[in-house]
């Protein structure tokens, strides 16, 4: 009956003699655990702008928006602080070798504004040359290239994004039927979305019957 008492005293000395649990915030700032997980942040040197962050978040803390914008198309990731719950399945999920989103050990994460409370950044797209819809990130695709090595090289969309990265792609290609509005071999060698590389693999494969 005694003991539960005893053992309050003895804490209740012990708080007296080391001082208090908690930390001395806000007038000092407070280190947390190592392995404390925090607010998670993007790396845009690594982030490829696959999207796999936001399909597996729980929460829906990470969306994207697509700005099919031809002189700038670009992807604008936004992380919503406020909702995330630090889970950290978007840096497990991650594919460039977990380092494109990462768990931090930034805790305080209050704002007098809550519109503040995200964090973004932006990634090139590629539009397909033909219909101007969005394909990939080119860093995504830039990736991909590098997963799959020569054998990238059977597929034009891939080969050429690794050409143009490396500045040694001709960008004057056009097709010679475009004022007749057919698709001429040359709409082959473009970097072009799976629709569009259908329709011109059938219209050309049907030309070159006739």
């Amino acid at each position: 009956m005694w003991l539960p008492k005893i053992r309050e005293l003895i804490e209740a000395i012990k708080a007296i003699i080391k001082g208090p649990y908690t930390s001395k915030f806000p007038n000092q700032g407070h280190t947390p655990h190592p392995n404390f997980r925090g607010q998670p942040k993007f790396n845009e040197e690594k982030c490829v702008g696959c999207g796999g962050c936001k399909e597996v978040c729980p929460v829906e803390a990470i969306d994207y928006l697509d700005i099919n914008d031809k002189l700038n198309p670009r992807r604008v990731i936004t992380h919503y602080t406020d909702t995330c719950i630090f889970c950290g399945q978007c840096e497990a999920a991650c594919i460039a070798d977990c380092e494109g989103i990462k768990l931090s050990n930034d805790w305080e994460l209050s704002f007098f504004d809550r519109n503040k409370a995200n964090e973004q950044i932006e990634k090139e797209l590629q539009l397909c040359e033909i219909c101007n819809e969005v394909i990939a990130c080119r860093d995504h695709l830039n990736w991909i290239i590098g997963r799959l090595g020569e054998l990238s090289f059977s597929n034009p969309t891939l080969y050429l994004t690794r050409l143009k990265s490396l500045g040694i792609v001709d960008e004057n290609i056009r097709s010679a039927l475009a004022d007749q509005g057919c698709s001429d071999r040359s709409d082959r060698v473009k970097i072009l979305c799976a629709r569009c590389r259908r329709e011109t693999t059938l219209t050309t494969t049907g030309t070159s019957k006739l």
